[in-house]
């Protein structure tokens, strides 16, 4: 799961000035050309506990992460996404929010929220912030007000109170389950029982209520007015219910059972991790033979879960937001993005979330579920951006989050799965369209298995042990020095969760003097990406797109395409003289060349090898690879699980 930043202040990047090469204001090199910064943008998710700490409580900070806004800044990232810093209980370490328009002291202060924002743009960094609009905490006024007022008041309308069925209504409403294990409801006192599709501590809004829609307009207002560049939207895909909150029919009677029968059906499916989600691969979205009921790993919910996931009301809401983002636009020329955290599984309707009146983006997470394969991701890539293209859209690329097993482990582990892991990122970083990565990923940080005393995260003890949860993803980052906590925190502090003791050669520092290091390949993707507009796939002046192309008739262990660079578009002709009828108007550049025309030259090719050798001839100059590889300018050589980057020649 997921959650929000910002009173608007004038643009801060006017402020000082960016690092030579990055433009202040709209981060990437789109944004010069016209389009928005959003369309290409490579942004990075700083999970705000894990980041950097600077009091000394083992507790990453807002300070900590203005500290390392030069780190984000020589990677060559666009903006950063930060997890929730909000007033919060922290029963699910800030997803669960108390008051949406604060900071909660463990992470600073206002003051520090608006100084970050302002450094960020000076170095020409956007920041989005996390907005959790499907619950709150259980501590909210509202909610605190709902539980005193009793049945049939208008304070419970505001959340999804209901009778329970049964004798007495000692049974839940339905037979929904959370997603983080057990029944999705708990009853209070006076018999009424609630609805949670997390933990109990996060009660549903009733998203059918208009007072809810107008507080959360009034957040995000908030947060714009203090000068955040966008939202990503927790759980975007799961605010509005079926209106009678009907059984899912998959589940049948037995998902009202007891915690461990639920969390323990199909345990052993894999999955690559919902929101919520602990993640491994596989799981609901690709296998007919997934498990009968959704667990905590499981994605792509909707797929059991037909009346609590995926409800057509919801596209009303983001209607309204997009409506508000769009009147700042015109406001002050900047350039504002949302962006869904939509774990639906059929690209068509998840293409409905970035029709062009809604959402501006949003995730596309079939790469986190293909396995490492050239068929599997040659599958997943046309599927999602097929489905983008007719909304007029592109896909928002992903590998990893908070949320999700860390590829390095996922394909793996070891250094078969570092080198996926390392093949996986620089094919994704070619492909067009946006790139969200998460902290660790430039480090190829592996997955790291938390003692189960030490483990915070409620999928743990909501599961009944049978599912580790998501703190394995979630180990502070490693910055600099031998043994823990590696920066992360003073010496003598201890994080809050457990780091392991052989991340000295993965530091930050460390790898920054590596040349054959993961940070230095992400840093000189991010490099050329920023170099070459055409990697990322807007539109460009004179309304031309840069182009992609599959090469086909290669081995079943290879995916290539090429990326083509832009051409000017044609002329438009004079007006014909008013006798004569009026003219076509001119076909618009798009990336597929008229049959009749000569195809474009690729201005650059990405290959990938999954699990076998692939010999290929390809003439050109080898421009980046995460392997070695051998190249003699004619003849590429590459071993299994390498990707490379040439620019092809003819002749």
């Amino acid at each position: 799961m997921d959650p929000v930043v910002t009173d608007r202040a004038d643009d801060p990047s006017s402020a000082g000035g960016p690092p030579p090469g990055r433009p202040a204001g709209d981060a990437s090199g789109a944004a010069a050309a016209g389009a928005p910064w959003w369309r290409d943008a490579v942004m990075y998710e700083v999970y705000i506990r894990s980041f950097a700490d600077t009091d000394g409580d083992g507790v990453g900070d807002l300070e900590g992460i203005r500290g390392r806004l030069p780190d984000l800044a020589d990677l060559g990232v666009d903006g950063i996404w930060i997890s929730p810093f909000y007033r919060s209980p922290m029963a699910d370490h800030g997803y669960d929010v108390a008051d949406h328009t604060d900071v909660d002291p463990l992470f600073g202060t206002l003051a520090d929220l608006d100084a970050l924002l302002g450094d960020a743009h000076a170095c020409g960094l956007k920041v989005v912030v996390d907005l959790v609009p499907n619950h709150s905490s259980c501590q909210h006024p509202a909610f605190q007000a709902a539980l005193a007022a009793g049945p049939g008041s208008p304070e419970r309308e505001l959340y999804l109170f209901r009778d329970g069925r049964g004798p007495g209504g000692t049974l839940p409403p339905n037979n929904w389950i959370s997603v983080f294990g057990g029944p999705a409801w708990t009853r209070v006192p006076d018999g009424q029982w609630y609805l949670h599709l997390f933990a109990r501590e996060q009660p549903d809004w009733n998203w059918r209520h208009p007072q809810v829609r107008a507080e959360h307009r009034g957040i995000l207002r908030f947060w714009l007015d203090r000068g955040v560049d966008g939202f990503r939207i927790d759980v975007s895909h799961g605010l509005v219910k079926d209106d009678a909150l009907r059984d899912h029919p998959a589940l049948g009677p037995a998902a009202v059972g007891d915690t461990m029968t639920i969390a323990t059906a199909g345990a052993t499916s894999g999955g690559a991790g919902g929101s919520g989600g602990a993640g491994g691969s596989g799981g609901a979205a690709d296998s007919p033979s997934a498990p009968s009921l959704p667990t905590p790993e499981t994605g792509f919910r909707e797929l059991f879960e037909p009346y609590s996931w995926d409800q057509d009301g919801v596209h009303e809401i983001y209607r309204e937001w997009r409506a508000i983002l769009d009147d700042y636009d015109r406001l002050d020329g900047r350039s504002r993005v949302l962006v869904g955290e939509t774990w639906v599984c059929d690209p068509q309707r998840l293409a409905r979330y970035i029709r062009p009146d809604e959402l501006h983006l949003t995730f596309t997470f079939s790469l986190l579920f293909a396995p490492f394969s050239a068929p599997a991701w040659r599958s997943a890539i046309a599927a999602a951006q097929a489905a983008t293209a007719a909304v007029g859209a592109t896909p928002t690329w992903v590998l990893a989050n908070h949320d999700v097993v860390r590829p390095v482990s996922r394909y793996g582990g070891g250094e078969t799965g570092l080198r996926r892991a390392r093949a996986a990122l620089l094919a994704m970083l070619a492909l067009p369209g946006t790139a969200y990565l998460y902290q660790g990923d430039e480090l190829g940080l592996p997955q790291v298995d938390v003692p189960p005393d030490l483990r915070r995260d409620p999928v743990w003890e909501r599961s009944g042990h049978t599912s580790p949860g998501r703190d394995g993803t979630r180990i502070p980052m490693p910055w600099s020095g031998q043994t823990p906590p590696y920066g992360f925190t003073d010496d003598d502090v201890t994080p809050w969760l457990p780091q392991p003791p052989d991340w000295g050669a993965l530091t930050a520092a460390a790898q920054s003097e590596d040349p054959l290091s993961t940070r230095v390949l992400v840093r000189g993707a991010l490099a050329l990406r920023r170099a070459l507009p055409f990697l990322g796939g807007s539109t460009h002046p004179g309304g031309t797109t840069p182009g992609f192309r599959w090469r086909d008739g290669l081995p079943d262990d290879c995916l290539a395409f090429d990326r083509i660079a832009p051409v000017a578009a044609p002329p438009v002709a004079a007006a014909p003289p008013a006798a004569a009828p009026p003219a076509a108007a001119p076909p618009a550049a798009s990336a597929e060349p008229p049959a009749s025309a000569t195809p474009p030259e690729a201005a650059l090719v990405c290959v990938m090898s999954t699990d076998s050798e692939v010999r290929l001839p390809l003439a050109g100059r080898l421009v980046l690879a995460s392997s070695p590889v051998g190249y003699d300018g004619a003849t590429l050589l590459l071993p299994p699980a390498t990707t490379v980057w040439v620019v092809p020649r003819s002749g």
